[in-house]
């Protein structure tokens, strides 16, 4: 029998050793005093700049999606306590420039300046495709954010979370599972399908899950992500394929909701529950 040791679980890894008859083991990252788990990479190099989630209405910082449906989107800023994969749905290439601007952390100053510095330095003029501004909010902005948007670029309100209860409320709600990269040539705005009824049904998602969010209701919060979840891929089917479906099927018995970051692949399950899930990542919200 032939063991393999892993320092990060992806259930494509667990597979293939079942079918090759190895035993698959992932060892755990066992900070020293409660410290936070540090990948290798991030022991190298301190860079504090953090990364972010969304939890509900992403695609609708883009125009062309607003203009259907006037809607938020709520982002929970990360801790870089890991090296979250590149392409990934996690702000990563917004996460980059920023530490082009600012070498190891957000500076201080008015947050909502910061970040349309940000914005504008990733998107300058010309660019093809305008990665949306609630990538650099939030990266920029601390906490728990929703950014509501009315058909531009940038959003006509943001509503700021600063509660200590609700971050470790969240902290031990959400559980990430990586999945496998995702395949060459892949384009997720192949085959769109953008109605204002879709959007709309988005934009009431979010608020459903942003009132929940608020009340620290488990139940709700899962239930209105996910539909946020099944509203996105009904506009941008691409976002899944049949085989991380299938690894949604496999928890769902056990988790109260659940969406991607990113699409297509590269990125990560993200799954609301009051369970533990072995082997996932767990997060450290971004206080100040």
């Amino acid at each position: 029998m032939y063991i393999l040791f892993f320092s990060l679980y992806t259930a494509a890894k667990e597979t293939l050793c079942k079918e090759l008859g190895i035993e698959y083991v992932v060892s755990k990252r066992v900070p020293h005093g409660g410290l936070p788990a540090r990948s290798t990479t991030a022991l190298r190099q301190e860079c504090r700049i953090p990364y972010r989630i969304d939890l509900a209405g992403g695609w609708l910082d883009q125009p062309y999606v607003s203009k259907m449906a006037a809607g938020s989107v709520i982002t929970l800023c990360i801790e870089p306590d890991y090296d979250f994969n590149d392409r990934s749905g996690m702000a990563t290439s917004s996460r980059k420039k920023a530490i082009e601007l600012w070498q190891t952390d957000v500076p201080q100053g008015d947050s909502e300046k910061l970040a349309k510095t940000l914005f504008c330095f990733e998107n300058p003029p010309g660019t093809e495709y305008v990665s949306g501004s609630q990538d650099a909010l939030g990266i920029v902005m601390p906490g728990l954010n929703k950014f509501d948007y009315v058909g531009n670029f940038w959003p006509e309100k943001i509503h700021s979370c600063i509660n200590e209860d609700l971050f470790l409320w969240l902290e031990t709600h959400i559980w990430m599972i990586p999945l496998y990269p995702r395949h060459q040539g892949y384009d997720v705005l192949a085959n769109t399908h953008i109605t204002a009824e879709a959007a709309q049904k988005l934009a009431e998602a979010t608020e459903k899950c942003w009132s929940a969010i608020q009340n620290m209701n488990a139940v709700e919060t899962g239930c209105a992500m996910t539909e946020s979840f099944e509203a996105q891929i009904a506009m941008f089917p691409e976002m899944v394929n049949a085989d991380i479906l299938a690894q949604i099927e496999q928890f769902k018995p056990d988790v109260l909701g659940w969406k991607v970051s990113g699409a297509g692949g590269g990125g990560y399950l993200i799954f609301f529950s009051e369970k533990p899930i072995r082997n996932a990542i767990q997060i450290r919200v971004r206080r100040s």
